[in-house]
């Protein structure tokens, strides 16, 4: 997790666009989510967020090939700590563990 997170940013995610629209309603929480092909809207209070994804190549390391999924992250009148807020439930959901 971050200490902060601007208005705009984008990331990468190791997972299939199935996958990441299996996450989305828990990672989201009790936020309003709308999905609409390959964008979301989430309410955020007076706020909200605008998700959109696109499915890239994959990331290859050796033999391993690792589905990626490349999202843009907009905010909009929200501050920094309800920013911080939802996007420490959002990455709890959506990050993978290893071990």
């Amino acid at each position: 997790m971050q200490s902060f997170y601007p208005e705009r940013f984008e990331r990468d995610m190791a997972c299939t666009e199935a996958e990441w629209l299996q996450w989305l309603p828990r990672a989201v929480g009790p936020h309003a989510c709308q999905v609409s092909g390959t964008s979301a809207q989430v309410a955020i209070g007076e706020g909200e967020l605008r998700l959109t994804w696109q499915v890239v190549p994959p990331r290859v390391i050796a033999l391993l090939r690792l589905p990626r999924l490349r999202l843009d992250f907009a905010f909009s009148r929200l501050d920094d700590a309800q920013r911080h807020a939802f996007m420490k439930r959002f990455d709890l959901y959506t990050q993978r563990g290893g071990g």
